[in-house]
């Protein structure tokens, strides 16, 4: 038989037992305790009224005019938030699942399609538990999908799990294909949280045999909430009930009876919640843009850009490329929010392929100016390796990140960690001041809000529960990194280092004496310099010409090179 065949026959005995269910409690009235009862019971009951020809009176009472649409217009279609506890003193363990705690967080997905009788509409979904381990394989969620009916003039929800069939898609699934709640949530874990393996396991866990051993039913009420000028023309429902699995094969229950109760999600405030985010990511690319211009014109000499690591660059560059792909990603997957996330995703596009893959080039051709006469075609191909040293690095990052899933929050640490090549290019180098410190202090704070508000924001839009320990860590390294940036640019690139350990440094302020008497003159100013006043108002230079202080200092910044013999010049 043919899945779909399947499939309706499965919804035809559902109906039936709706209107079996309905029907009993229109005729018999049944007190809170009746209405609570397990769905089977409910159901056999409805068999037998049915046989006992009760149908005609029950049936002609959900026989409504076609036109009337008022209370029976209610949908429950939507995502539910809330939590779960166990109705009993003792907690949990069961032969499939062992509970963590007494009570945790739940989420229920409903999708309500309306049947032919009024009142009475066929749900489908499925609920998320969390604080649950499996007892083979370790996980801290559990999901099981349901489908029932919902019966509005009961305000009564009954629903029993339903495991599928392989390969079959079930009718929910439309419905959580476009919504951005349930797409975003499968979008962070999928980049944040599960790794292949961990969704290999799943298929094979134990829930899938809970499914098959248990009889999983929900019992529940769903209240409509009083409107909310915040929550505009957006209905609000409240879901309280139990949740029972009496086992198959009479071997005892398979967990306790839970206690539900949720409360529906908003979509557009999560909607804005996501776009709001979109705006932040799009102003903080604005700023970056505005400090990488500020820094460029900072170090907008040969001598300037030389200083600069092109490590500390690239390794920016790379961070915004992915950041770009992730937003797109994003924003294909949930296609209400493509406008945002693409806009995101541009900003971050113009930062790493234009402003910085510039700066790239600059630094790279200020570090090899002996070689910038050569010929077209020699300069063509070193930048060609460039380039595809560049692209090879974020290929191969992409491949080591799905690799090592599992380690992804180290991999952000590692990659939050590119102020690191600069501080050793100074200490290196003894270069003076290649980063303005705005440049430093505004990159540091832009490149943490992502990160924060990802793992430390308690209700980000993607769900992740925060890491206060990470987000603790990263600031703290980052902090670090940005101190002892600043100290070099104050104090001296080599500030920290003992002199024990330090290399012999050129001196330029050593005394000169002139024997011959004759005026000696700056080069750079052209005005005569004076050898009988302090050492700290000239520079000797390794090639034994004299400058200025000042002159020659200035000089360097552009270019270190001597202006009489262009003869390399040691750091000062």
């Amino acid at each position: 038989m043919r899945p779909s065949a399947a499939a309706g026959r499965s919804g035809a005995v559902m109906r039936a037992a709706a209107v079996g269910l309905v029907l009993v409690g229109v005729a018999l009235a049944p007190p809170l305790a009746a209405a609570l009862r397990p769905l089977r019971e409910r159901v056999a009951s409805a068999g037998a009224a049915a046989s006992a020809g009760s149908w005609g009176d029950e049936h002609a009472f959900f026989k409504r005019d076609e036109n009337d649409i008022g209370p029976y217009s209610w949908n429950i279609t939507g995502t539910y938030k809330g939590s779960w506890a166990f109705a009993g003193a003792t907690n949990g363990s069961s032969r499939f699942l062992e509970f963590v705690k007494s009570k945790g967080d739940s989420v229920l997905e409903l999708l309500s399609t309306p049947t032919k009788i009024s009142g009475v509409h066929y749900v489908q979904g499925s609920i998320t538990f969390h604080d649950v381990i499996d007892n083979a394989h370790d996980h801290g969620v559990a999901q099981i999908r349901l489908e029932g009916v919902y019966i509005w003039p009961f305000r009564q929800l009954r629903m029993v799990a339903n495991s599928g069939a392989d390969g079959e898609p079930l009718q929910e699934e439309d419905y959580f294909l476009s919504n951005p709640y349930h797409l975003l949530r499968i979008f962070s874990s999928q980049v944040f949280q599960e790794s292949s393996e961990d969704k290999n396991r799943r298929k094979n866990s134990l829930t899938y045999d809970m499914e098959k051993h248990c009889n999983t039913e929900i019992a529940a009420k769903v209240v409509r909430l009083s409107s909310n000028p915040n929550d505009g023309e957006h209905e609000k429902y409240r879901l309280e009930g139990l949740m029972e699995s009496p086992a198959v094969d009479d071997d005892g229950e398979c967990f306790s009876p839970i206690l539900l109760n949720a409360t529906s999600l908003n979509v557009e405030v999560y909607y804005n919640k996501a776009v709001n985010y979109t705006l932040m990511v799009t102003f903080i690319s604005f700023l970056q843009v505005l400090l990488l211009i500020r820094q460029m014109e900072h170090s907008n000499t040969q001598s300037g850009a030389a200083k600069v690591s092109i490590l500390m660059i690239g390794q920016q560059a790379i961070m915004d490329a992915y950041l770009c792909l992730l937003h797109l990603t994003a924003g294909i997957l949930v296609e209400s929010l493509f406008n945002a996330f693409a806009t995101a995703a541009f900003f971050k596009f113009v930062v790493f392929s234009i402003f910085e893959m510039r700066y790239l080039l600059a630094i790279w051709k200020a570090s090899r100016p002996l070689n910038s006469g050569e010929g077209w075609e020699i300069m063509r191909r070193e930048l060609s390796v460039l380039y595809s040293r560049f692209y090879g690095i974020l290929l191969g990052g992409i491949l080591l990140m799905y690799e090592l899933h599992n380690f992804l929050r180290p991999l952000l640490l590692l990659m939050y960690s590119f102020w690191v090549p600069q501080i050793v290019t100074n200490v290196i180098k003894d270069t003076r001041k290649p980063l303005h410190p705005q440049y430093i202090l505004g990159m540091t704070v832009t490149r943490l809000a992502i990160p924060l508000y990802i793992f430390g924001c308690p209700s980000n839009f993607m769900r992740i529960e925060p890491d206060k320990k990470w987000c603790i860590a990263v600031t703290a390294f980052m902090g670090i990194q940005a101190a002892v940036l600043l100290l070099q640019h104050y104090l001296g690139s080599r500030c920290f280092i003992p002199r024990q350990i330090l290399p012999e440094k050129y001196c330029y302020h050593r005394k000169v004496e002139d024997s011959t008497n004759q005026p000696i003159d700056c080069v750079i100013c052209m005005t005569t310099i004076d050898l009988t006043q302090r050492t700290s108002e000239y520079m000797v230079a390794p090639c034994e010409h004299i400058f200025h202080s000042g002159c020659l200092q200035r000089w360097m910044d552009i270019k270190m090179e001597c202006p009489t013999c262009r003869r390399s010049l040691p750091p000062a």
